[in-house]
C-alpha cells in the first residue's frame, strides 16, 4: 500500500478516537414490523424509564442510519436539524452528545426518537437513485446519567424499546414531506436488534444546522388564479404555518424560486425533485405544521387546501443553515453592489447545509467540489468556516480513491463522476485557504496526505508532464455567444487541466515548506517547473498569445504564474483587449470567475475590474441584481434579457460560485488582506483600491486575531481613510498611488490624502 494511503487512513482513524473511548452499551435498533416500502413513513421509537436519585448531569449520545429527531418528555433535544449530518457513512458516521440534564425527571421519563430516510436511503441524486448507503433505518442511543451522590445509570437502545409509525407519512431531502396529524404514534410494536458495530462512529465534527432568520410573506394572486406567498428572499429552509379546518383537510405548499414570465408560479427548474410539503389536519382547534426532515430552496410558495380566505400572517418562512459565526460586513456607495454582497451572503447561507452544496432546491443539493473550491475564500470573509470545511475535508479524504482521484461530489454519492480538473483541486485549494485565513497548520498537516495523493493522481494522468487526458467540466457555464461576430468564450478543458495541475502542485509545494517536508520540497519544485514548461510549450505562442484566447485562459495563466515574466504584461493586455471586445462584459464560467478581477488589479487594471463588476447588462454580476435577484444565480442569464427563463434542466437561482467576486470586494476594493507571505492576519496589509465612481466603501472582518475594519471616502479631491487594527497585530497601509507603505500598530488610524 502506498505510504500516503497509510498516512491518510491513520488520520481518519484518529478522528474516531472519541467514539472508541466511549463504552457503547447500546444496541442498534430497527423497527420490528414490515414497513411501507413505497412511501417509507418515518419510524418512531420510544423508551419509558424512571431514575433513582437526584440528577447531577445527563448526556444523550445518539446517531442513526438516516436522520433522527429526538425528544425527552415532549421537549425537543437540541436545536440542530438533519442530524447526524451528511458524511461518508460507511467510513465516518457522526454521533451527537447532548446535555439533557434539564429535560429529565426522576419518574416516568419518555424518550422518543423519530427516524427518516435522509441522505442515507432517500433519493440522493437527479437520476432518482435511492438506498445509496443502505435500505434500512437504524437507531443507536445511550443516555448516561450521573446522580448527585456519584452513582451512575445508563439507559440504552435495546430490546425493551417499542416502535410504530406516526404522523410523518413520507419525508426525503429531495422530495418534501407529508405530515398527517390524525396519526399519532402508539408505540405498540417490538423493535429488532441489528449488529452494525461502532467502528465508523466519530463525535460530531461539523457546525450544527439550525433555524435562523424568519420572513413574513405578501400574498399574490397569479394570472392563473393561484394563491402564492412571496417571502421576498430566496432562501433554504421551510415554512411554518398554523391552520384551522376539518379532519382530513390537506394543505399543500409548493416551493419555487421565481415566477414565470407571465407571473405564474414556476417549479420546472426543480427537475425531478418534489418540492412539496403536505399537512393533513386532525380537525382539533388551531394546528401548527413545519417540516423536520426536508428542506426547500424557495422564495415563492403556492398554497392550496386552505378553507376560506388565506391569511398570509399564518405563514412564516425560516432560513435553515449551518450556524457559522458571521465575520464580514461590506457596504459602499453603490446600492446595486450592496445588493450583490447581500446575494453572495445569502447564497452561502442557503448552501452551507452541513456540506457545501451547489444548490438548495432541485434534485442535487450535493457537495460539489468545484463550487466549494471556487467560493471558499469568499466564504471565509462572510463567516467563520474553519470547522465547517474541516469536517467536509475529512469526508473528501475518506472518499478519495486509492489512485488519489477526487470525486466530483463529497460525500461521494455519484461514483461515476470523478477526476475533473478544477473540481478535484478542492483537495489542495481549500486546505491551503484555511491555512492562509486561519493559520491552521494542524488542518494543513492532516490534509497533506490527501493533497499529495491528488497531485500524484494528476501526475499519473499526465504524459511528459502534460495533463491532456480524461473528461473535465472545463470553465463551467461560461458565456456562450449567440452571434457570429463574437469570439467564443469556450476555453480548452485541457488547458484548464494543465493550469490547475500546476496550481495544485504549487499549493502542495507551499504546504511542504510549511510542514518541513524536505524531500517533497525538492520533488515538487522540480515537478512544478516541468508542468509550467509543458503549459507554455503546448498552449502559449512564442509571442505570448495563450491558446483559446479567452478571458479564462489568460486569467489562469496569469493568476497561477504559468507564463515567463517577460510575457505577463502582454498577456494582461490581451486579457483587457478581450474584455473590451465584449464591451466590458465578463465571459468566464465557474473556473475563471474567482480570479479575473484579482488578475486585472495585480497588473494595474483595477479600472477594468471595476467596469466588469459594475456592468449592469448581461453577462455580469449586477445583471441578476437588476432582475430582482436576492441570491447568486447558477447562470449569468437565468432570466434572459427578454424576460424568458433559461433551460430548466440547469437553471438554479441559488448557486454561490459566481459569488466568488466577494473575495475581491473585501481584499481589493476595501483592501483587507494578509501581508504578502503572511498567514492568519497577524501581519495585515491595508491597500484599498477606490474606483468605479464609488464615493465610499467600508468593510470589516473579524479575523482570528480580532476585528479589522476599513472605511474610505472620497470627498472632493481628498481621500479619507480610517483603519482599525486588532491587538497583537501590525499592518502596512498603502494610500492610493503610494508605493511605500505606512507601518502601523494596533488601534484606530485616520489619514487624509
Amino acid at each position: 500500500m502506498k505510504s500516503w494511503i497509510i498516512s491518510l487512513w491513520l488520520v481518519l482513524l484518529c478522528s474516531a478516537t472519541h467514539a472508541q473511548s466511549i463504552h457503547w452499551k447500546a444496541r442498534w435498533l430497527q423497527v420490528g414490523y414490515n414497513e411501507d416500502t413505497v412511501n417509507r413513513p418515518a419510524q418512531y421509537f420510544s423508551k419509558v424509564f424512571s431514575l433513582k436519585g437526584e440528577i447531577k448531569s445527563a448526556s444523550l449520545l445518539i446517531t442513526a442510519h438516516g436522520l433522527y429527531d429526538a425528544s425527552m418528555n415532549d421537549n425537543r433535544v437540541g436545536d440542530d436539524y438533519f442530524t447526524p449530518g451528511f458524511t461518508a457513512y460507511q467510513k465516518r458516521l457522526q454521533y451527537q452528545n447532548y446535555d439533557v440534564t434539564h429535560l429529565l425527571r426522576q419518574k416516568d421519563n419518555h424518550l422518543t426518537v423519530t427516524l427518516a430516510s435522509g441522505w442515507y436511503r432517500g433519493q440522493i441524486d437527479w437520476m432518482g437513485n435511492k438506498n445509496f448507503f443502505g435500505s434500512t433505518l437504524a437507531l443507536l442511543c445511550q443516555l448516561e446519567v450521573v446522580y448527585t451522590d456519584g452513582r451512575k445509570a445508563t439507559i440504552v437502545s435495546d430490546e425493551s424499546w417499542k416502535c410504530s409509525e406516526g404522523p410523518v407519512r413520507a419525508a426525503e431531502i429531495m422530495n418534501g414531506e407529508t405530515y398527517d396529524a390524525t396519526k399519532n404514534p402508539d408505540f405498540d410494536r417490538p423493535v429488532r436488534v441489528a449488529e452494525y458495530g461502532f467502528g465508523n462512529l466519530v463525535l460530531n465534527e461539523g457546525v450544527p444546522v439550525c433555524k435562523h432568520e424568519t420572513f413574513t410573506p405578501k400574498l399574490i394572486i397569479t394570472p392563473r388564479g393561484e394563491e402564492v406567498l412571496d417571502f421576498g428572499q430566496n432562501l433554504a429552509g421551510w415554512v411554518m404555518f398554523k391552520a384551522h379546518g376539518l379532519k382530513g383537510d390537506t394543505i399543500s405548499l409548493g416551493h419555487g424560486e421565481v415566477l414565470d414570465p407571465k407571473g405564474n408560479f414556476y417549479m420546472d427548474n426543480m427537475r425531478s425533485a418534489k418540492t412539496i410539503y403536505k399537512g393533513i389536519l386532525s380537525g382539533e382547534a388551531e394546528e401548527h405544521f413545519e417540516p423536520h426532515f426536508t428542506y426547500f430552496g424557495f422564495r415563492y410558495v403556492r398554497v392550496s387546501g386552505v378553507r376560506g380566505r388565506l391569511n398570509p400572517s399564518d405563514f412564516t418562512a425560516v432560513a435553515v443553515y449551518a450556524g457559522m459565526k458571521p465575520t464580514g460586513s461590506f457596504e459602499c456607495s453603490d446600492s446595486l453592489l450592496n445588493q450583490l454582497h447581500h446575494n453572495i451572503v445569502w447564497g452561502q447561507k442557503s448552501n452551507f447545509m452541513d456540506v457545501p452544496t451547489d444548490c438548495p432546491q432541485r434534485d442535487e443539493k450535493l457537495g460539489w467540489t468545484g463550487d466549494a473550491q471556487a467560493f471558499c475564500r469568499t466564504a471565509s470573509f462572510n463567516f467563520d468556516v474553519r470547522t465547517f470545511f474541516s469536517k467536509w475535508l475529512n469526508d473528501l479524504a475518506a472518499d478519495q480513491l486509492p489512485s488519489g482521484m477526487i470525486p466530483h461530489v463529497v460525500p461521494d454519492v455519484v461514483p461515476e463522476l470523478k477526476g475533473s480538473a478544477g473540481w478535484g483541486d478542492a483537495a489542495t485549494i481549500i486546505p491551503w485557504t484555511m491555512y492562509e485565513v486561519y493559520g491552521d497548520r494542524e488542518l494543513l498537516a492532516r490534509q497533506y496526505p490527501s493533497m499529495k495523493a491528488f497531485v500524484g493522481y494528476m501526475h499519473s494522468q499526465a504524459k511528459d508532464d502534460l495533463w491532456n487526458t480524461g473528461i473535465h467540466y472545463g470553465d463551467w457555464l461560461s458565456y456562450r455567444s449567440t452571434t457570429n461576430r463574437e469570439y467564443t468564450a469556450h476555453t480548452d478543458m485541457y488547458l484548464i487541466a494543465q493550469a490547475f495541475y500546476a496550481h495544485s502542485t504549487e499549493l502542495l509545494l507551499k504546504s511542504a515548506k510549511v510542514l518541513g517536508k524536505t524531500d517533497d520540497i525538492r520533488i515538487y519544485s522540480e515537478l512544478l517547473n516541468k508542468i509550467k514548461a509543458a503549459f507554455c510549450a503546448e498552449y502559449v505562442t512564442p509571442w505570448g498569445m495563450v491558446s483559446s484566447n479567452t478571458q479564462t485562459a489568460y486569467t489562469l495563466a496569469l493568476q497561477f504564474d504559468l507564463l515567463p515574466e517577460n510575457m505577463r504584461a502582454g498577456a494582461a493586455k490581451r486579457l483587457v483587449d478581450n474584455i473590451r471586445f465584449y464591451n466590458d462584459h465578463i465571459t468566464t464560467g465557474f473556473i475563471g470567475t474567482p480570479y479575473i478581477c484579482h488578475v486585472l488589479s495585480r497588473f494595474g487594471y483595477s479600472d477594468v475590474a471595476y467596469r466588469l463588476l459594475l456592468q449592469k447588462t448581461y453577462p455580469g454580476w449586477l445583471y441578476p441584481v437588476t432582475k430582482g435577484a436576492t441570491t447568486i444565480w447558477e447562470r449569468w442569464d437565468g432570466i434572459r434579457p427578454d424576460g424568458s427563463l433559461q433551460n430548466p434542466e440547469m437553471n438554479s437561482f441559488n448557486h454561490y460560485a459566481y459569488g466568488a467576486i466577494g473575495d475581491w470586494m473585501y481584499r481589493v476594493m476595501a483592501g483587507i488582506d494578509n501581508a504578502p507571505g503572511e498567514i492568519g492576519y497577524k501581519k495585515i496589509r491595508i491597500r484599498p483600491h477606490p474606483g468605479g465612481g464609488l464615493t465610499w466603501c467600508k468593510a470589516s472582518y473579524d479575523s482570528v486575531q480580532g476585528k479589522i475594519s476599513v472605511s474610505w471616502k472620497i470627498k472632493g479631491d481628498q481621500f479619507l481613510l480610517d483603519v482599525e487594527i486588532p491587538e497583537g497585530c501590525t499592518a502596512e497601509v498603502f494610500l492610493p498611488g503610494s508605493k511605500q507603505p505606512l507601518y502601523v500598530k494596533p488601534g484606530k488610524h485616520h489619514w487624509i490624502k
